[in-house]
Order: C-alpha cells, then structure tokens, then sequence
C-alpha cells in the first residue's frame, strides 16, 4: 500500500475522531446545562398568597370586588412586579379578566401586599342571578398570575389560585 492510498483513510478517521469529539463536547455542554438547571432550581424564589375575594363597591359601570395577593421575597433587594393578570370565573364561565400593568415592587426580605380589584359588568350579572337564586352568594374561581422579574433568572410567573364564595348584602345590610 502507499501513502498515497493511506492518506483518505487518515483523512476520513480525522473525521470521525472529530464528530467523536463534537460529541464528547456537546456531552459536556449537556452536563453543564443539567447541572445549572438544577443550580437555579434551588434558587429561593418568591412566593405568594392568594386571599379571598370580597364584595367591594357597586357603580355605574357594575360590581367592583377585591382580593389582596401577599408576596414573600427571600433577597435583601428589592424586585420589580411585571404585571398581574386575572381571571374572574363562576359556574365555569369567565366572568371578568385582566391585566395590571407595573403595580411596583416587592419589598426587599419582606411581605408586600397587592390589592387586586375585579370589576364585574352589569351584563355578567345577568347570568350569575342563576347562583344567587337559591343562597344570595356567588361561587367563585379566582386564577391569578403574579409575574415578576429576577435578575438572574429573567421573568417568570406564579399561578395562583384561590375559590369560595361571596356573599352578598342584602337591603337589611345596606339600610
């Protein structure tokens, strides 16, 4: 044989010898990007509450409600809320959502509350009149999504969730 015939047979095995080591490589970089996923889930992260849903004000335009989200920040900094978005539902059809742009900031290592108004208009009214027939109070489902910005692992969201019922007042509360 002669170095001619030999020479694509180096050539080839270079090759692969290459791939083989893409593939250790990319091996590593699969162990890197392993090993930081479990890194940042380890990382403390806010948490938050979902009160309970409370009859606000009545107005023109219809029924105010509240609820108050308490959030818990375990840094010593303080951290910049996104936005909160909201879905008001009862008897499985959505009644109300929304969007709160900016509300503000999380108390750095503390508790910050965040009151949540839902405003109900009249037209939906009509279809929950159904549940108030029988015990003059509203089931319902409150989905909220708390998203926030952290510095190292950008924005993320915190589903939260909370059901009940609200009872209405009646003409005796009111006078």
């Amino acid at each position: 044989m002669s170095a001619a015939e030999e020479e694509p047979r180096s050539a080839a095995g270079g090759e692969e010898e290459r791939r083989g080591g893409g593939g250790l490589v990319s091996g590593l970089m699969d162990k890197a990007k392993g090993f930081m996923a479990e890194k940042v889930a380890q990382i403390p992260k806010p948490e938050a509450s979902l009160d309970r849903v409370s009859f606000s004000t009545i107005s023109r335009q219809g029924i105010e409600l509240h609820s108050h989200v308490d959030v818990t920040n375990p840094y010593s900094h303080r951290i910049p809320i996104c936005e909160v978005t909201y879905t008001f539902k009862s008897d499985g059809k959505v009644i109300a959502s929304g969007t709160m742009a900016d509300p503000g900031w999380i108390a750095a290592s503390g508790s910050t509350k965040l009151e949540l108004p839902v405003k109900v208009p009249y037209d939906f009214i009509v279809s929950l009149m159904k549940d108030l027939g029988g015990d003059w109070d509203i089931d319902y489902v409150l989905e909220v999504g708390l998203t926030i910005d952290l510095p190292i692992i950008g924005t993320f969201t915190i589903p939260l969730t909370t059901e009940g019922e609200i009872k209405l007042p009646t003409f005796r509360d009111l006078f």
